[in-house]
């Protein structure tokens, strides 16, 4: 299936029935839009023994991510459909995840507790994450996956690709980094643009609003509920006493097969 909230787009490919795991080769074709089906993330719908499913996911170029907050949402509102509940548990490498359907069909996920010690984001060494001595004074954040946000006067008039690029594979994050430029627009309103590593720019990224808007909040700058305003669109996020939910739409684009061994670009 191809999915996207707010054009933060997916593949999703249902192995529940038929295990199978890609490798990296398979994930960068899939992710090639020209030659593929074009994707920010792959996500793999999975059996689970504890949960009523497992989800596993890769970036565009074929490493894999531990979170994707706008693919979990996605693939709870098909799984909401296909099996009428309103309540899922999805088993995920971040750990147990809920998501629950409203009754006007919105679809919300519960992406757990943010990680804020320097160990379980990770960084390199010992060092206080709201302020990392990068220049720019960024703040980090562990959403499963490393995030590196910004506060900026204006968010539209960075050059997000420079400093997404700089700051992924910056020293202090091991595991490379999402990147976001962040302008709070008032206590409950924040704009955001992102850079996703292994990916580049994208439309919108859940989990880096769930970072974002946890950072703000630490910082003082916003409440604990935000309207976070992406190139995409907006998402709802609040950081509750249960962890960080998320709310916001989804789209289910295109149902297909994919070939194996598509032919050779030539």
């Amino acid at each position: 299936m191809k999915m996207h909230g707010l054009g933060n787009d997916f593949v999703v490919i249902d192995a529940r029935r038929a295990a199978m795991r890609p490798d990296a080769a398979l994930v960068t074709q899939m992710a090639d839009r020209h030659r593929g089906v074009g994707f920010d993330q792959l996500a793999v719908m999975q059996p689970a023994a504890g949960a009523d499913l497992r989800l596993a996911f890769w970036n565009a170029d074929g490493t894999p991510s531990a979170a994707c907050g706008n693919a979990t949402r996605c693939i709870a509102a098909h799984v909401f459909q296909e099996i009428g509940a309103k309540v899922l548990s999805i088993e995920t490498d971040r750990g147990l995840l809920h998501a629950v359907r409203s009754a006007s069909g919105a679809v919300s996920v519960n992406m757990g507790h943010p990680q804020t010690d320097w160990e379980d984001i990770p960084l390199s060494h010992a060092m206080d994450t709201l302020e990392l001595p990068i220049e720019g004074a960024p703040t980090a954040t562990g959403m499963g996956n490393p995030h590196c946000t910004f506060f900026v006067a204006d968010a539209e008039a960075v050059d997000l690709a420079a400093i997404g690029r700089a700051h992924e594979l910056h020293p202090l994050f091991p595991r490379r980094t999402n990147v976001q430029v962040a302008s709070v627009i008032a206590p409950d309103r924040i704009r955001m643009r992102v850079w996703e590593r292994g990916t580049g720019i994208t439309l919108a990224s859940g989990s880096s609003s769930c970072a974002t808007a946890v950072a703000a909040h630490r910082r003082g700058l916003t409440s604990r509920e935000v309207t976070v305003v992406l190139d995409g669109g907006e998402l709802t996020v609040r950081w509750a006493d249960d962890g960080v939910w998320m709310t916001g739409p989804t789209a289910h684009v295109f149902s297909g097969v994919w070939h194996v061994a598509p032919v050779a670009a030539g």
